[in-house]
């Protein structure tokens, strides 16, 4: 993974005038793309500040149907989300050495470099990424600016107000889709589980530069996949590039780069959380050849040790639960088996009668 990385963070995006065979993508499959959205393949786009029950019925309606959507009137300032693109586009502008301080290797999850699904692949992606803990901003980027300084502080303060804009955002997305599936503002404050879920939300944050490319088709900024949390918002700049696999035939679509809005995105145990009633969604992000494009994923997902299984709301009359309980970290283990390979992870959890965890535990260990 190493090696990967390090030639990543080497890597020089401007010096180029065409795509190096280092980085000619090839390993994805080939399905149409649909440049617009419009139609039937009109990404939904769901208004946060209209009370009725007409936005539940939306996010539930794009959750069912599309693994995604756009929301507007969420109420994070605009002009927070500006800066945080202006401060992401700081960092990535340093010196390689001062971003190579902080590299990601050695089984660190967090830090400078691609993403760690990479690994499984065998060309580089056309971009520059930085993971880091959301509540442990001031710690991570020492690694960056080891003295502090004026620009610590100030891209310290503006991810630090994301991360709390975001996180309360978080809890307010949670419960329109506890609505989605029946449940009334009652159950939800009364519901253990759901009340769990809700207290022990992990965020982590993923910060995305996408360099001009000159030869944009045969470059992938980050290759397809699913998340694996619960779900992510996704702060994009005024650049298209985001790509959402749409099923029945499988297209991809093009996400609107609309101001202020934030893309959501459901990962894999929220899909096993609501039994496969809102699914997680392919996507991937592409390049431009004329401008480049900054996105915030902000991931979450539950704490290491919570169990993640099937709600009983989420549980129609007279069906049972359709995956297994299992943690995040089990997950990852089922899920990075079929990096590569034509395999499901969330098929890996699929229950049967009279099965159980043991089960589980024997796909982890073959």
């Amino acid at each position: 993974m190493a090696s990967v990385q390090n030639a990543a963070a080497t890597f020089d995006f401007l010096a180029v005038n065409c795509v190096p065979e280092s980085h000619v993508w090839t390993e994805q499959k080939d399905y149409p793309v649909v440049p617009e959205s419009a139609g039937n393949d009109a990404v939904p786009v769901v208004d946060m500040a209209d009370g009725t029950d007409g936005a539940i019925v939306a996010v539930a309606r794009a959750a069912e149907e599309w693994g995604g959507f756009l929301l507007v009137g969420h109420g994070v300032p605009i002009e927070l989300l500006a800066l945080v693109e202006e401060q992401i586009k700081c960092l990535f502008a340093r010196p390689v050495p001062e971003k190579e301080r902080a590299a990601r290797g050695g089984g660190f999850k967090n830090g400078y470099g691609v993403p760690p699904y990479a690994i499984y692949f065998s060309k580089l992606m056309w971009s520059e990424g930085y993971t880091f803990s959301a509540a442990d901003v001031r710690s991570e980027f020492r690694r960056i600016w080891p003295d502090g300084g004026n620009d610590y502080l100030r891209f310290c303060d503006v991810m630090e107000e994301f991360h709390k804009e975001m996180r309360a955002f978080g809890d307010k997305v949670l419960d329109m889709f506890y609505k989605a599936l029946g449940l009334s503002a009652d159950q939800i404050a009364g519901g253990e589980v759901e009340r769990q879920i809700r207290d022990t939300l992990t965020a982590t944050m993923h910060l995305n530069m996408y360099p001009k490319c000159p030869e944009p088709e045969r470059a992938i900024g980050l290759a397809a996949h699913t998340d694996s949390g619960f779900f992510a918002f996704i702060m994009q700049s005024l650049v298209p590039g985001l790509q959402l696999l749409r099923r029945g035939p499988e297209r991809w679509v093009t996400v609107p780069a609309l101001p202020g809005a934030l893309a959501v995105v459901i990962g894999d145990l929220f899909h096993v959380l609501t039994n496969g009633r809102f699914h997680s969604v392919l996507h991937r992000a592409v390049v431009n050849q004329d401008r480049e494009r900054v996105s915030v994923p902000y991931f979450l997902g539950p704490p290491k040790d919570m169990k993640v299984a099937p709600l009983d709301a989420a549980i129609l009359q007279g069906s049972k639960a359709a995956f297994r309980a299992v943690t995040w970290p089990e997950y990852m283990v089922v899920r990075e088996k079929t990096f590569g390979k034509d395999a499901s992870a969330l098929a890996m959890l699929r229950a049967t009668e009279d099965e159980g965890d043991a089960e589980l535990v024997q796909d982890m260990n073959n």
